[in-house]
């Protein structure tokens, strides 16, 4: 009887959840009910995830975006003001920042791998021997750089930016967890930039 009543509760409950306004969810975000953020979710996620999937263009990043758009939904509900924004402009807003922390990092790790690729190419094409001496040094300088870096961070890069592997091809390749894939190549990439200073990064 007792377990009757509470799947009965339980069932009233959800329904209450999946007919509550978008603020009524948020409150109860912030009281810590997960049903109220899984309701958000399947609301708001789908959306998101097709704004992210047109700015990056990768359905592995987009996922991330949707993931840490509810991470920081969870963590901050308690502070959003229904009078400063509607539910779903405050998640785009959240989304939108998420995205262009991305893009941000993909423009400086593009920076980076084209500055690795171009100095460790060898000159061997006639051209001005200030250039070239210019060019070794840095092919030498992007060298000893990476040879600082933790192996599993260097061969993370590695893969990534000189044999052309996703993120997922990078962890089946390693047998690496895909997160730690990406934590090892974001801290390489981080020690490359400072180790090759502003100089070496345009």
């Amino acid at each position: 009887m007792g377990e009757r009543l509470e799947s009965s509760a339980q069932e009233n409950s959800l329904r209450e959840l999946l007919l509550a306004e978008d603020p009524t969810l948020v409150a109860r975000v912030a009281q810590g009910e997960e049903g109220a953020i899984r309701c958000l979710y399947d609301r708001y996620s789908g959306v998101i995830y097709a704004l992210a999937r047109k700015a990056l263009g990768s359905s592995e990043e987009s996922e991330e975006v949707v993931l840490d758009t509810f991470l920081q939904v969870w963590r901050t509900a308690s502070r959003y003001q229904a009078r400063q924004a509607r539910v779903d402009q405050w998640l785009f807003m959240i989304a939108r920042s998420r995205i262009l922390d991305r893009l941000r990092r993909f423009q400086r790790a593009s920076k980076v791998q084209a500055s690795c690729q171009g100095a460790i190419q060898s000159s061997s094409r006639d051209g001005d021997p200030l250039e070239e001496a210019c060019l070794r040094e840095r092919r030498l300088r992007v060298l000893a750089a990476l040879n600082q870096l933790p192996p599993e961070q260097r061969q993370a890069i590695e893969l990534a930016y000189y044999q052309g592997l996703t993120r997922q091809e990078v962890a089946e390749y390693t047998g690496w967890a895909l997160g730690t894939v990406k934590t090892r190549i974001r801290l390489g990439l981080n020690q490359l930039r400072v180790a090759l200073g502003p100089g070496d990064q345009t």
